[in-house]
């Protein structure tokens, strides 16, 4: 078991997930405790690739890239949790999100805190609580449920989408 307040910095995290640029979406650890919860950073700036069409006048973070630096998040925490690194054949899919809500806009200069809780575990299929705010303001939550697989063997399942 880990104690909390360990904190991962990029390079760390990019030996955990496989994303790169431009769809890395987490900064920085900020602490964890293993098989509770995580809290990370993703810092937000003006240079992502997202902001050059959405929107060019207005520019504001999808918040579908939110919800994925929260997936990212969880992911993380699995792979802490369970104490190993993943090879390159592990891959997480998104099974279902339930009770998503956007509270409020991400925008270039924002730090989006990153909080993600492990509500169970059963059989593989990890579900989570997820929040991402800005400033102390809430911008999204939601709770979704991921599992773990080999992308070279079958039995992925058929309706899931990779994330995390």
């Amino acid at each position: 078991m880990n104690s909390p307040n360990q904190t991962l910095d990029i390079n760390q995290i990019k030996t955990y997930l496989p994303h790169r640029y431009p769809l890395l979406l987490v900064d920085r650890v900020l602490n964890w405790e293993s098989g509770k919860s995580i809290t990370a950073i993703k810092n937000v700036t003006i240079n992502e690739e997202f902001f050059n069409g959405h929107f060019p006048n207005k520019p504001v973070m999808p918040g579908v890239l939110t919800i994925e630096a929260l997936a990212q998040t969880a992911a993380l925490l699995s792979f802490l949790t369970e104490g190993r690194k993943p090879d390159e054949n592990t891959v997480v899919y998104f099974l279902g999100i339930d009770k998503a809500r956007f509270r409020r806009p991400v925008e270039p200069g924002d730090q989006i805190k990153l909080q993600v809780e492990i509500v169970r575990v059963v059989r593989g299929i990890w579900k989570y609580k997820a929040v991402a705010s800005v400033d102390g303001e809430l911008a999204v939550e939601a709770e979704f449920m991921c599992t773990m697989r080999d992308a070279v063997t079958p039995g992925a399942p058929a309706d899931a989408s990779p994330s995390a």
